[in-house]
């Protein structure tokens, strides 16, 4: 498809198949951030965002209480053989708040930049290293809202995916400290790529190549979100072997 290789990403349109796994899902994701238990663990940011990872409890094969995983996407690439449990993300008024923990330049960071990365890369002692080797990032929206949208530079999949290459080579990618190329390569994103917002309702679904660089824009005053917050569900499994990672 011209529009994921062109900017790293694309939007379909609502889909009744989207439609109907996004509202089964959609109330489960209401009840998992009522749990006190789970706001205690995936709160951050003074309450403003509830990062949900693998909080979903979707099956193997994608379905929520019967309801079946599926949408447009399907004509782009092949499903894994296991679908994890899918991040429920949700954002509320005020992002992003300063938690305690966060340094004055790392919120600055938040707020000007949306936080903007590449997933898989953990940070461990101060350094980006290769960890989680996806396949590709799947969000579909839960609920209707204009806030907080998912942020990409357009084209950074390709620039981020290359300067990796010449900094990994052919090898097994993973526990691999990719911290200086990768800032740098971010730095050049930012000078030559266009951040675009990306929001959606419900029935609509973003993919988004592995490489490309994105965030979450802060909340303005004027965006308009339900009471529970704006709720987003991303999967992201990895590849099969994690040499293909930075294969294609």
């Amino acid at each position: 498809m011209l529009e994921l290789k062109r900017d790293g990403f694309v939007v379909f349109d609502a889909d009744p198949r989207v439609v109907r796994w996004a509202t089964r899902a959609h109330e489960t994701a209401c009840d998992i951030t009522r749990d006190p238990g789970q706001r205690a663990k995936w709160l951050r940011h003074g309450a403003t965002w509830f990062v949900g990872v693998d909080a979903l409890d979707n099956t193997a094969d994608g379905s929520i209480d019967g309801v079946p995983l599926d949408g447009p996407w399907r004509d782009v690439v092949k499903s894994p053989d296991h679908w994890h449990r899918a991040q429920v993300s949700v954002v509320y008024r005020g992002y992003p708040q300063q938690d305690a923990s966060d340094s004055d330049a790392a919120h600055r960071f938040r707020v000007a930049r949306c936080a903007a990365h590449v997933d898989g890369l953990h940070l461990e002692n101060g350094r980006r290293v290769v960890r989680e080797p996806h396949d590709f990032i799947l969000g579909m929206a839960l609920n209707d809202s204009d806030a907080s949208p998912l942020v990409v530079w357009r084209g950074s999949h390709t620039i981020m995916r290359d300067a990796l290459r010449v900094a990994i080579g052919d090898g097994d990618p993973i526990g691999v400290d990719v911290t200086e190329i990768y800032k740098a390569t971010r730095a050049q994103v930012f000078e030559t790529c266009e951040p675009v917002e990306v929001p959606m309702s419900v029935g609509q679904s973003v993919f988004v190549d592995r490489f490309a660089v994105h965030g979450v824009a802060p909340w303005q005053a004027s965006a308009s979100a339900p009471p529970e917050g704006r709720m987003v569900a991303y999967f992201r499994p990895e590849c099969r072997d994690p040499k293909d990672w930075l294969r294609g």
